[in-house]
């Protein structure tokens, strides 16, 4: 049995089936930006993660087991307190929603979020909850809590992953959850991105940010992404997909665009509810840039969140207090930002992801030799 867990920045070698034979002597495959790939305006944060965002973590279990087992969780941690206590302003936005996102309706009726979000494999989403569920009671000082609204999202892994056999534990939540950091943040076949696919390529997690000038509000905004969906990739403008496709028999028929994207959106502006559905709105946006189709069998949802306190609910509070927001009309820059990130995270989640081989088939990372070539024909490389 070969088990490999990652939690923060621990990135561990995976031998044989899972990165492919000579895997764990190659060296690190690129982002984005190391091609040249810049999209947008604005400039990323220092890590060009969701974790630019103040107090913003992530960690990671990744699940590698035998020749089936390929899946994981990815936990994003709004900040690290007491987030029942100190619940953060919270909205989602659905594209598509054949899926399952656990604890979606009350984060939009009454705009908050009171646990780390979850990521994972479609049928480890019960198992997350209750995880969720067990974090938060332990706390002492949730003594008094009787009602948990445990937000958990999901991509379907089971070609990869031997999914029926519902290998995620409490134990793999917990341990994504505790081990979260800040800093850079793991990519590609990690935690919840272990065993996705995407574009016919290998999928994964990408993450990336942008910080807004002084004139445009000076705002941070990271994304974080689970890339498990379909359509013909686009890169920068370039058809990707179109120029790769891997088979003579696969020119001129459509692209499978079945899967899902979970995309997780976080800034520290004071936007409301109602402005943070907007703000998520434009990460599903966003996906139109890399070719996805949106097709029918694709679950496709973001979750965005603010970590200023102006926004935060403390538990139980009835008090009226004044609270400094920042106006509809300021949130364009934002809007910006959001869609620029999202489209690089996809792009870095494909790039990071190695080939993997796994429950009996394998899917191939994306040809970086090929795509540097491709981006030059084009004239797309910085």
């Amino acid at each position: 049995m070969i088990l490999r867990m990652v939690v923060g920045l621990a990135v561990l070698a995976c031998p044989g089936p899972l990165g492919g034979p000579g895997a764990a002597a190659a060296e690190p495959r690129p982002r984005a930006r190391d091609l040249g790939i810049a999209p947008g305006i604005y400039e990323p944060g220092r890590f060009n993660a969701i974790t630019d965002v103040e107090g913003v973590r992530v960690g990671h279990t990744t699940i590698v087991e035998g020749a089936a087992v390929r899946t994981g969780v990815t936990a994003i941690l709004p900040h690290g307190g007491n987030l029942f206590r100190d619940k953060v302003a919270a909205a989602v936005f659905v594209g598509n929603a054949f899926g399952k996102l656990a604890g979606s309706t009350q984060v939009q009726e009454l705009g908050t979020l009171e646990t780390p979000i979850v990521l994972t494999n479609t049928l480890a989403v019960g198992t997350a909850v209750e995880a969720l569920v067990a974090h938060t009671l332990a706390d002492p000082a949730n003594a008094d809590v009787r009602s948990v609204n445990a937000v958990v999202g999901e991509t379907n892994d089971g070609g990869l992953n031997d999914i029926r056999g519902r290998h995620v534990t409490r134990e793999h939540v917990l341990a994504a959850v505790r081990g979260a950091t800040g800093g850079a943040v793991a990519e590609g076949n990690v935690g919840a991105g272990t065993g996705t696919r995407a574009f016919e390529w290998k999928g994964g997690i990408g993450t990336a940010s942008r910080v807004l000038p002084a004139e445009d509000g000076g705002h941070t905004v990271g994304v974080l992404v689970q890339v498990n969906y379909g359509g013909q990739l686009t890169i920068g403008g370039v058809p990707v997909g179109r120029e790769l496709r891997r088979s003579a028999s696969a020119i001129g028929r459509p692209p499978t665009g079945d899967g899902s994207c979970m995309v997780i959106v976080a800034t520290d502006a004071a936007l409301t509810a109602r402005d943070l559905e907007r703000l998520a709105a434009r990460g599903i946006f966003a996906l139109a840039r890399t070719g996805s189709s949106f097709s029918n069998g694709s679950g496709d949802y973001a979750i965005a969140f603010s970590t200023s306190p102006e926004t935060r609910t403390r538990h139980g509070e009835t008090a009226v207090r004044a609270r400094t927001l920042l106006p509809s009309d300021a949130a364009s820059p934002l809007f910006q930002a959001v869609l620029e990130a999202t489209e690089e995270a996809v792009y870095n989640a494909m790039l990071r992801a190695e080939t993997m081989t796994g429950n009996g088939i394998t899917v191939e990372a994306l040809p970086i030799d090929r795509l540097r070539e491709l981006l030059a024909a084009y004239g797309r490389r910085r």
